[in-house]
C-alpha cells in the first residue's frame, strides 16, 4: 500500500483530473506513480513536461530504457523496475538485454557506454572522469546526447526516489530486484 497519497480519478480536483485524462489518453492508463506525482498537479506537470522534452531527444527509446533499467536496479526501485522492464519489452528489449541492463551492460556496444556513464553519473553524484565522458564521446555520443544521458539520469533518479519513498503499489508485472552478491 502506498505511503503517499494515490489519486484517483474519481476523488480528484478538477486540476487533477484534467492532467490524468491527459495521461489516459495518451497512454491509455495512468501509471500509479503518476497518481502520487498528481498529489502536486504542479510536480506533475514539471515530470510530464521534462520527461515530453526529453523523449524529443537524440536517444533511441531503447537506449532511454536502458538507462531507466540501470538505475532502477541500482537504486533498488522495484516500481521503477517493473514499469521500465514492460516498457523496455515494448521498445525492443529482449529478456537477455533487460538482464544486461539491469546489470549495468548492454549486448549493444554502443548502448553499453551509455549505460555504464548513466551508472557512473548516478554513483558519483554526476562527479565523472574525463576518461569517461571521453569513453562516450568514442563511442559516438555528441556533446548533446551526453548531455540527454543527463537528463534521463537525473529524470529516473526523480522517479526512483518517488517509488521508493512513496512505496506505490506496482501496477505493471512485478519483477523483484536483483540482490547485490
Amino acid at each position: 500500500m502506498s505511503r503517499i497519497n494515490v489519486i484517483e480519478h474519481s476523488e480528484a480536483n478538477a486540476e487533477q483530473k484534467s492532467l490524468l485524462d491527459a495521461i489516459q489518453a495518451q497512454l491509455g492508463m495512468v501509471p500509479n506513480f503518476l497518481k502520487v506525482f498528481a498529489n502536486s498537479p504542479s510536480a506533475l506537470k514539471a515530470f510530464l513536461g521534462l520527461h515530453g522534452i526529453a523523449n524529443e531527444g537524440s536517444l533511441d527509446a531503447q537506449t532511454r530504457e536502458r538507462i531507466a533499467l540501470a538505475l532502477a536496479q541500482q537504486n533498488a526501485c522495484q516500481y521503477c523496475l517493473s514499469a521500465h522492464s514492460a516498457i523496455g519489452r515494448k521498445a525492443g528489449l529482449s529478456g537477455a538485454e533487460v538482464d544486461a541492463n539491469r546489470a549495468g551492460t548492454s549486448e549493444d556496444a554502443k548502448a553499453a557506454v551509455a549505460v555504464k556513464f548513466a551508472k557512473a553519473l548516478a554513483e558519483h553524484s554526476g562527479e565523472v572522469t574525463t576518461e569517461e565522458i571521453l569513453e562516450v564521446r568514442n563511442a559516438g555520443y555528441s556533446d548533446a546526447d551526453i548531455v540527454e544521458i543527463i537528463t534521463h539520469v537525473g529524470m529516473n533518479i526523480l522517479t526512483n526516489i518517488v517509488g521508493k519513498a512513496s512505496r506505490v503499489t506496482i501496477d505493471f508485472p512485478s519483477v523483484d530486484l536483483q540482490l547485490a552478491s
